[in-house]
């Protein structure tokens, strides 16, 4: 029997946590309002703009809506498990370092392994979601553009790349790299005028609706609409990826729970005024899948509404990328410093301490999934890996409250442990509703991570004694030396 400092299950102290050695220094200059805006700009983005549009069109219909509330509730679930958390590990890393301190290692490993591809494949997606809006824009204008730069192959006649979602992708990774203070701002002001652009939508929206279009309800029946709740699933998280955000808040046992709880909660009722109006609008068989309000809006007569609609989705959809691929990096540098990848990766910007190394990596990875996938693949390969580390999360805090109830907790995850239990079986019967060539994508990505586990990470982690970087490493306080 292995040691248990030389076991896969080695758990990270909680104690010891935020005292933790690394190699890399996180700036704290976020306050409440900046991480509530991370959350909301990550929640309400390409879920509005676009891929309510898609389900309602292929998936669900008018039902679209209950696809919404049913996502939601396991959302809300999961939302508090990760509030609890939050308030209690203050740390970059999210689901991997709440896995990490209360399940082991190889849990932590795999769910933060999996969150690496799931929040690239999320800029991705949003990305093509954006692209289509900016198609729909240029051709308002009486521009042309050749076919081939529009879209990923099989998504239209003649289209090769999305060039301007791998532009986006690209963007996104040089906002990020300008320090956290910076996104931090340039988030709250975005997601202002994002909210502001979907209560004009509704307003307007409301007074062009036809009841006749919510006729059949259920089009697709209500295998339809789990298979859509799966789906837009996508949409209703975000505030998983702003807490990886923790260790760059000012107060974060104090902020981080509310910001999480504020987020979902404005997001939710947006999304549901949102999708009433798009499928009372226009028929679901006429919605258009890239694009959906601004042609809804378009097809009522109100052609300069929808062009305002596209301008404002590019620019408030870009919030979306920031979020996550601020959550991927975040999580990519909390594996590093804890030696479950190289070091390398873990280093910071010695001026604007952000990690940029991981920033360009995961800029140019996801610019590559944009440009030539279309956007329901990538949105359904990025739901069943969020999924599973809500499952793990929900898990971990029921097992640390019985197992640590002493430790203490800024928030409470209500109805202990009703809630977590939800979430668990919400996340898991959405995940019985994917395809099973998604669940294929999972098992080979999963695979791989467990070949690079057992043949780098465990031996260099820095709780293995015999670790090269633990002697070194293990009480060497953070720097940003290069």
């Amino acid at each position: 029997m292995s040691r248990p400092n030389q076991s896969i299950l080695r758990r990270k102290p909680i104690g010891e946590i935020e005292e933790e050695p690394g190699i890399g220094h996180l700036s704290r200059t976020l306050g409440l309002w900046q991480l509530t805006a991370i959350g909301v700009g990550g929640i309400i983005g390409a879920g509005i703009f676009s891929l309510a549009g898609a389900v309602a069109n292929k998936t669900a219909g008018p039902a679209v809506l209950i696809s919404f509330l049913i996502a939601g509730v396991a959302s809300a679930a999961a939302a508090l498990s990760y509030a609890e958390f939050a308030g209690m590990i203050p740390k970059a890393g999210s689901a991997y370092t709440y896995g990490y301190a209360s399940l082991g290692e190889v849990v932590g490993w795999f769910i933060g392994w999996d969150l690496l591809l799931e929040y690239t494949a999320i800029v991705a997606v949003v990305a093509i979601g954006i692209s289509g809006y900016f198609g729909f824009l240029v051709g308002q204008f009486g521009v042309d553009l050749p076919a081939w730069m529009l879209g990923a192959p099989g998504t239209g006649p003649g289209h090769v790349v999305d060039v301007f979602a791998i532009v986006l992708c690209l963007v996104t990774a040089w906002i990020l790299t300008r320090g956290i203070q910076s996104t931090g701002r340039f988030e709250l002001v975005i997601v202002g005028l994002k909210v502001l652009l979907v209560v004009v939508i509704v307003v307007l929206g409301v007074l062009h609706i036809n009841t006749a279009n919510y006729q059949p309800y259920f089009p697709f029946g209500f295998g339809g609409v789990m298979t859509g709740a799966a789906t837009v699933f996508f949409a209703v998280f975000g505030y998983d990826a702003m807490s990886t955000a923790a260790e760059e808040s000012k107060d974060a046992r104090r902020h981080m729970p509310k910001a999480i709880i504020y987020s979902l909660v404005i997001a939710m009722v947006l999304y549901v005024l949102a999708t009433l109006v798009l499928t009372g609008m226009q028929n679901y068989k006429d919605i258009d899948p890239k694009s959906g309000f601004a042609t809804a809006f378009e097809s009522v007569g109100l052609a300069g509404v929808a062009d305002v609609i596209a301008i404002g989705a590019i620019i408030s959809i870009l919030t979306v990328m920031i979020t996550f691929m601020l959550g991927v990096t975040r999580v990519w540098f909390s594996m590093s410093r804890d030696g479950l990848l190289p070091k390398w990766f873990a280093k910071t910007d010695p001026k604007r301490h952000v990690p940029t190394r991981v920033t360009w990596i995961v800029g140019i990875g996801s610019a590559l999934l944009a440009g030539v996938l279309p956007i329901t693949t990538v949105a359904e390969l990025t739901n069943i890996g969020i999924l599973s580390a809500f499952v793990v999360v929900c898990l971990a805090v029921i097992v640390l409250r019985y197992r640590s109830p002493e430790i203490p907790r800024s928030f409470k995850t209500p109805l202990m442990p009703v809630i977590p239990a939800v979430g668990v079986l919400f996340s898991l019967w959405l995940i019985i509703s994917l395809p099973w060539e998604t669940w294929v994508r999972f098992a080979v990505w999963l695979v791989v991570g467990l070949a690079i586990y057992f043949g780098y990470s465990r031996r260099h982690s820095l709780l293995n004694p015999e670790s090269p970087r633990h002697a070194s490493e293990q009480r060497t306080a953070p720097s940003s030396e290069r």
